[in-house]
């Protein structure tokens, strides 16, 4: 499905790339040789990483294909969730060519991704776009328009990060606060599609019922004397931070009661060109949300939006709300490649061997929100199991949990099952997550590897 029309240079290289995207979804944790235990797929994947065709562009190639014509087809809202992450390779001594990351110590990637997500079925569809970008050493003192004109600058990752998507009012770019400069708003303005970005920057924009002699406002207080048009509620995770021991009690999440308003704004073109836009004024709407009673101990929620998506309703406002809360997803993904499956944990001693490798396991790590998106859908208590996975893994898993083989499992059945294999324990309003049910993915891929072995062992005793 992901790696069909891939195309390698060699068509034993894309018979066995898929192959081995097989094996690296059963073990996706661990280092090279967990995730590949047999010598020969071990060997098979260097050999294909070092191959001069098989390129970072050309293993994302096909899936990213798929997730774009999905966007070019839909007849509904698609959400596009971009954000940065860092993959950090320090310790690889033998990769010469990575850029500072974190306090300018480590060296890694600044890896931009675009993730695309279906909000009324609230599953994750793909990558439709992942840069790898190396941070460039410039001069402490580099000018503006030095800064302007350079190509490696990274705010232009984000207009970047949206190329090749189509010009559709339905596919909403969701960015947080690193997309909030005027080149990247002029950008969307112009691109075709709506965009939903969270505001960083305090501005000056005109009152919007002063005389043209009047001055300026600030966006912030404008914004916060807007009143309230409507209520609504979100479900937050209170940060570890604020969780101190002074604060132990603090809950892990809770339920915040918001309000909600917009207003249509004009915002100026800087008289400083830190990147490439015109000088003409931008017409987008504000949405604010916020919450005016947190509990004791917690930090208030407040979101100030950008968006072209026009907001006169609360019920437009709530709309744009529930984009913006799919910007967390991303936040998932980014640990399912760090964590489920240890992409930094690779131990290539040449970029160009890495970066294949790279685009690889993040479409393994995609498998990991899915199964957890599986595990969630509403249809999952009818559609059976084996619509979806294997007879076999059913059979050892059924007989595991419920002490009896049971063929004719729910996907709702299957999901609770892997997710108890993998230590959940079920409670109220509290769905299994992918991290759980990853743990019972690698478990059960465990328990499937014996009873293959068994059952080899049994053919070969029984032809003596």
């Amino acid at each position: 499905m992901h790696f069909g029309t891939v195309e390698l240079g060699d068509e034993r290289r894309n018979r066995r790339l898929p192959q081995l995207a097989d094996e690296l979804v059963r073990h996706p944790g661990g280092t090279l040789p967990e995730k590949l235990p047999q010598p020969a797929d071990l060997e098979a994947f260097y050999r294909l990483c070092a191959a001069d065709d098989v390129t970072h562009a050309a293993v994302l190639a096909p899936h990213r294909e798929r997730v774009l014509q999905k966007l070019q087809t839909s007849l509904k809202y698609l959400l596009v969730v971009h954000d940065a992450t860092e993959f950090d390779f320090s310790s690889r001594t033998s990769l010469k060519n990575l850029g500072q990351i974190g306090n300018g110590l480590g060296r890694g990637y600044i890896v931009q991704q675009s993730l695309v997500v279906d909000p009324e079925r609230g599953t994750v569809e793909g990558l439709a776009n992942q840069i790898l970008h190396t941070r460039a050493d410039v001069p402490q003192d580099e000018g503006v328009a030095a800064k302007r004109e350079r190509e490696s600058r990274e705010s232009l990752l984000w207009p970047r990060a949206t190329e090749g998507l189509p010009a559709r009012r339905q596919i909403v770019d969701v960015c947080d606060r690193g997309a909030d400069t005027f080149e990247f708003l002029e950008h969307e303005c112009h691109s075709g599609r709506t965009f939903v970005i969270r505001v960083q920057h305090d501005r000056a924009i005109p009152p919007a019922d002063a005389d043209a002699d009047d001055e300026p406002v600030s966006l912030f207080d404008h914004v916060r004397s807007l009143p309230s048009q409507g209520l609504g509620k979100v479900g937050i995770r209170i940060p570890a931070k604020q969780r101190t021991k002074s604060k132990s009690d603090l809950p892990t999440t809770r339920i915040a009661k918001l309000r909600m308003s917009a207003a249509p704004v004009r915002l100026a073109a800087p008289h400083v060109h830190r990147g490439f836009h015109g000088d003409e004024p931008l017409n987008v709407w504000v949405v604010r949300i916020w919450e005016p009673d947190p509990p004791a101990g917690c930090e208030p929620l407040e979101w100030i939006l950008f968006t072209n998506h026009p907001c006169p309703t609360i019920r437009a406002i709530r709309l744009v709300k529930s984009w913006y809360e799919w910007r967390w997803v991303i936040e998932e993904f980014h640990k399912g490649q760090k964590t489920g499956c240890d992409i930094e944990r690779l131990q290539f001693r040449d970029e160009s061997r890495l970066e294949p490798a790279l685009a690889l396991l993040s479409i393994v790590a995609l498998t990991l929100l899915q199964l957890r998106d599986a595990a969630r859908d509403p249809a999952g208590h009818t559609r059976r199991a084996d619509e979806v996975v294997s007879p076999e893994a059913i059979l050892v898993l059924s007989q595991w949990s419920a002490g009896r083989p049971c063929l004719n499992w729910t996907l709702h059945d299957y999901a609770l099952a892997l997710a108890k294999l993998g230590g959940y324990r079920p409670r109220k309003n509290c769905p299994p997550g992918w991290l759980v049910l990853w743990r019972g993915q690698t478990k059960l891929e465990l328990m499937l590897d014996g009873a293959r072995a068994f059952q080899q062992t049994l053919k070969r005793c029984a032809k003596r």
